[in-house]
């Protein structure tokens, strides 16, 4: 992953994520959706002693509740029906390694207290399994849920949180840090439009914009304006929509609700929003999942667009 860190509370943070690295501790990562949780989880294993062993990334709202324990702890052959064969958990495959639990806060009540005992260096058995396996794992974990609040609420184990937050770090929002806007741009512009620049009145408006969606809304925003850019030598201000900026997560249907006016912006961005896709899916190889996330949408509103330019095709057919 690049990193691009040029702001005072950015370089503070990765202090702090050197000087955890070196411990083992398990480290709980908080901050808004989009500020770049994940990277300063990678950093924390890029620089500890685990660095040369496996890292493993695991999103805890990815899948069904019914398969999270398969996933993170494996099965046996024969554990459920569809189990044709063994299959190691994510824990196993970082053995020695840094496993990621990203979203850790979704995951539900059975399922913290299993983590809870491998956090406690406790064997654990496979779906259907007889034999236990033991793990030597360090867990980084990420939320941007208030997990104290959900304790209070009854809806967290406060035992898990405690085991979770040996050591906390807090992501900053982008709002907080503005030098970091610039540099985050002209990465975001560099690698999807090449032979554009960044005009300085872009950069003005950037810079006085709020960013609700952080790092994965600038990245948005800077596709957008290059797919919609005429002139075809540099961004300007006027190519950025920021005042009543739609991210494609919302152009894209991933909020079910929304005002007369944000459904008017969305028809109007139509054209854009079907490049948008196709360039997301010739990106990531014709995989819906990695095209999902490179937009900063759900899998299941990708397939429902995707659906709907197939139905009108056969009209226009």
């Amino acid at each position: 992953m690049t990193a691009i860190i040029v702001s005072e509370p950015m370089q503070r943070l990765m202090e702090l994520v050197q000087r955890v690295a070196r411990s083992s501790a398990t480290t709980l990562i908080t901050g808004e959706s989009g500020v770049g949780k994940e990277l300063v989880a990678r950093a924390v294993h890029s620089h500890s002693a685990r660095a040369g062993k496996p890292w493993v990334d695991f999103n805890c709202a990815a899948l069904p509740e019914q398969l999270l324990e398969s996933e993170l702890f494996g099965h046996e052959r024969g554990a459920f029906s569809g189990a044709d064969a063994t299959k190691p958990g994510l824990f196993e495959l970082a053995h020695q390694g840094t496993i990621f639990l990203d979203e850790v806060g979704e995951l539900d009540a059975r399922l913290q207290v299993k983590l809870l005992r491998v956090l406690d260096g406790a064997p654990y058995y496979r779906l259907g399994g007889v034999r236990k396996v033991s793990v030597d794992v360090r867990v980084v974990a990420a939320t941007n849920r208030d997990l104290e609040r959900a304790v209070a609420q009854g809806r967290f184990r406060s035992d898990l949180f405690h085991r979770l937050s040996q050591f906390t770090l807090h992501v900053p929002p982008l709002r907080a840090r503005p030098d970091d806007i610039e540099p985050l741009a002209r990465h975001f512009l560099a690698e999807h439009f090449p032979e554009l620049e960044l005009a300085s009145s872009a950069v003005g408006v950037l810079r006085n914009y709020s960013w609700p969606g952080n790092i994965r809304e600038l990245r948005n925003a800077v596709i957008q304006a290059g797919v919609m850019n005429q002139s075809g030598e540099q961004l300007t201000s006027q190519d950025f929509r920021l005042r009543s900026f739609l991210s494609p997560a919302d152009a894209l249907g991933d909020n079910e609700e929304g005002s007369e006016s944000s459904q008017e912006d969305a028809g109007s961005l139509e054209v854009m929003e079907r490049r948008m896709i196709e360039e997301a899916l010739a990106a990531s190889g014709g995989h819906q999942q990695k095209a999902a996330a490179r937009l900063g949408i759900s899998r299941r509103t990708l397939s429902r667009k995707l659906k709907l330019y197939e139905s009108d095709q056969r009209v226009a057919l």
